[in-house]
């Protein structure tokens, strides 16, 4: 088959899949927005590979905080992924994390022309907007989440596929009449480029985090986190007596919130832009306890993939996080703690940290529980084999 993958975000496991498809003997070209500003995988052919890795949205960034012009390149972009398509001229088109006024418009064009394609379905993104504009966002975004939510059910409809990442999005595909083309496939993060590395590594002796207990947070920080919690919990270690110094690799405004609360609360903060890939296992491995967010409106529908790549990297793992998420039954399952996204949770999240931090044999314990589910789980063969029948079942 020749098969174009297109996973917006550029993340490591859509690459590590694309990368075993190819090595079956599929042509396969890959694709991302590079504009789009995340932790991305390994998104480059190496010497012997055949597959093919081919970006839109080069040279541009993503403006998240100007809605208008936000979907003004979300549209765009649409347009060069057609063009990819056009020119590639895929057998099948399997397409996850695309921004809905994007997934539209490239939508309507594989239906008028008749290209078969598969959606992964990574968030359900109208009722995460519509969760969002009772919050955070302006009423003018109920509309928005309205629209949103028209526009993700009317592109489902049209897929010859659908993945969906938990069991908690068949309801939804029941609704929209689109449960019977759809399948259950979860994350997985790729346990052979995301290894366990020693706490003393080049990273944690570069950033000075090898002689002190560390928190670290790496990833995506935007509507679906509350970046301050992240120093509460730091304030509340430190306050139990622990020298502790909290590490936040990622990008955008969130950083900036960051920076204040923490020079607020004189906490000791390191705050990095993303890291190369090939970093990830030092970054991850240069943490005492690693940090997930996810606010309580996110609920279900979101599984931040963030969280299979900690557990692949072997450390203790805190979720502030909706007790519903897959990936929280992760983290508990494995003795890791999970506790409301909120500020009245930062006591017992604090304390749990404290005992992590005091004893090594639990720390060491969990670690391994992590390392272990990862390598039982997260294995791509049988991923790799379900998805490769059902794009061939999607391109008949």
């Amino acid at each position: 088959m020749r098969i174009l993958v297109h996973d917006y975000s550029g993340h490591p496991f859509q690459a590590e899949l694309s990368r075993e498809l190819s090595g079956r003997g599929h042509e396969v070209t890959h694709s991302w927005c590079a504009a789009h500003v995340s932790g991305r995988g390994r998104l480059a052919a190496e010497p012997g590979e055949s597959i093919r890795f081919d970006p839109i949205g080069v040279g541009e960034k993503i403006d998240k905080l100007s809605f208008g012009r936000r979907l003004v390149q979300e549209l765009r972009f649409g347009g060069q992924l057609i063009r990819q398509v056009r020119r590639l001229r895929p057998d099948v088109v399997l397409a996850g994390n695309v921004p809905i006024p994007m997934l539209v418009v490239v939508t309507a064009w594989l239906w008028v022309t008749r290209v078969r394609w598969v959606l992964w379905h990574q968030d359900v993104q109208g009722i995460a907007v519509r969760s969002f504009a009772g919050e955070k966002l302006h009423p003018v975004f109920r509309l928005v989440a309205v629209l949103i939510a028209a526009g993700e059910r009317w592109a489902c409809r049209r897929a010859a596929g659908i993945v969906v990442i938990s069991d908690a999005f068949l309801d939804v595909h029941r609704g929209w009449g689109t449960a019977d083309k759809t399948v259950v496939i979860p994350n997985w993060a790729p346990i052979d480029e995301i290894v366990p590395t020693e706490r003393l590594n080049p990273f944690s002796r570069e950033h000075g985090l090898d002689s002190v207990k560390t928190l670290v947070y790496s990833g995506t920080l935007g509507l679906k986190h509350n970046p301050e919690l992240l120093v509460g919990l730091a304030r509340e270690v430190l306050d139990a007596g622990i020298d502790l110094h909290l590490c936040v690799v990622s990008e955008g405004p969130a950083m900036d919130v960051i920076a204040q609360e923490a020079a607020r609360l004189a906490v000791p903060v390191t705050l990095l832009p993303f890291q190369p890939y090939e970093r990830l296992p030092e970054v991850l491995g240069s943490g005492d306890v690693l940090v997930v967010l996810l606010e309580k409106s996110a609920g279900a529908f979101s599984v931040p993939s963030k969280t299979l790549s900690y557990l692949c990297a072997g450390r203790p793992v805190l979720g502030l996080m909706p007790a519903e998420n897959l990936a929280a039954t992760l983290i508990d399952s494995v003795g890791g703690c999970v506790l409301p996204p909120e500020e009245s949770s930062l006591a017992k999240a604090g304390d749990w940290v404290r005992r992590v931090l005091e004893d090594r044999e639990l720390a060491d314990r969990v670690g391994a529980a992590s390392r272990e589910l990862a390598e039982r789980e997260f294995a791509l063969a049988g991923c790799a084999d379900r998805f490769e029948a059902l794009l061939a079942t999607a391109s008949s």
